[in-house]
């Protein structure tokens, strides 16, 4: 059985979460635009900088916190390491490391991709076309996503490339619950109103949940239960829960059939966590705190970044 070289798996763990991260951001980044035309943006948007401690960053760059500059600064600022454009660099550097275990479909798309991201320019950034932006953004992503399944070989690359993309994905959705919870909690004479479930409706949308959201609740809509379905619902692909299942069963894989027992550490962080989500409700969470809950998770899923660089890379793995 032919061994993975340490750098060639890194560079795969890492392709698969800049691109679901490029995607998650798309999706944030649509979403706030919805709710900031009502109000002022400035206030509306700093949540966004808060959540990912930019906002000595942006302020190096930009006067003022204005929906435009938040929108460059986020989308295609080559100088802001968190951007989407920076991020599908970042994608595309480790794709050309790792050409010859790639297939050329998945080559040419992200290449195809980061470029177009290139020619956009301000006109491309006016808030009036932001949601068809948004939407070239995250079809692209989720056309990597497919040229990635039907072709990429199911080595031990598949399953660093599908633990990076549900660790990704894990964190971005607490990011994105963690934004919205409590920007969103309305006055208590707005709840139930039209512009509450509005916006928890499209809260849902944004993670791509708002139908399997109505499978299982076919009638109201709470806080409480929008949250509870994102962190905790065992059949929602982007439930913090189910991604970290997936991270347990993959990486279980990895150290038993390709016999990499460095992964043990790793797994039984994995395991633990995913004990914890399944012994939480959303009522206890939200009764000790939701944001601190979520920051406690995001916490988590940085040391289990480190750990599997440590175990599999031979170093530190923080992006």
């Amino acid at each position: 059985m032919q061994t993975l070289l340490a750098r060639y798996a890194e560079c795969i763990f890492w392709l698969a979460r800049y691109m679901e991260r490029a995607e998650n951001l798309a999706r944030i980044l649509d979403v706030n635009e919805t709710f900031a035309r009502d109000g002022d943006g400035a206030i509306d948007w700093r949540p966004i900088l808060t959540l990912n401690a930019d906002e000595a960053r942006f302020l190096e760059c930009y006067r003022e916190m204005t929906p435009e500059n938040v929108l460059a600064f986020y989308i295609l600022d080559a100088g802001n390491p968190t951007s989407i454009l920076a991020a599908v660099r970042a994608a595309r550097e480790n794709a050309r490391q790792l050409r010859p275990l790639i297939s050329t479909e998945m080559w040419s798309q992200i290449n195809v991709f980061y470029n177009r991201l290139l020619a956009l320019g301000p006109h491309d950034l006016a808030r009036h076309n932001l949601q068809r932006l948004c939407s070239f953004i995250k079809e692209a992503c989720q056309a990597h996503t497919g040229i990635t399944e039907g072709t990429f070989f199911r080595d031990q690359g598949w399953y660093f490339y599908q633990v990076g993309k549900y660790l990704e994905r894990a964190d971005q959705t607490t990011r994105l619950l963690d934004i919205k919870y409590h920007t969103l909690l309305p006055s208590v004479a707005a709840v139930g109103t039209p512009v509450d479930v509005s916006q928890w409706n499209t809260l849902l949308r944004s993670a791509a949940g708002y139908h399997a959201f109505r499978r299982v609740y076919p009638r109201g809509m709470t806080p409480a239960a929008v949250a509870g379905f994102l962190l905790f619902n065992d059949a929602f692909p982007r439930s913090v829960l189910v991604c970290v299942c997936e991270m347990e069963q993959l990486l279980h894989r990895l150290t038993s059939k390709y016999r990499l027992r460095n992964g043990n550490i790793v797994l039984e962080r994995v395991d633990e966590v995913r004990a914890a989500l399944g012994a939480s409700t959303i009522d206890s969470v939200i009764t000790s705190g939701l944001h601190e809950y979520l920051d406690g998770l995001q916490i988590i899923f940085a040391d289990i970044s480190r750990d599997i660089g440590a175990a599999f890379f031979g170093q530190d793995s923080t992006g």
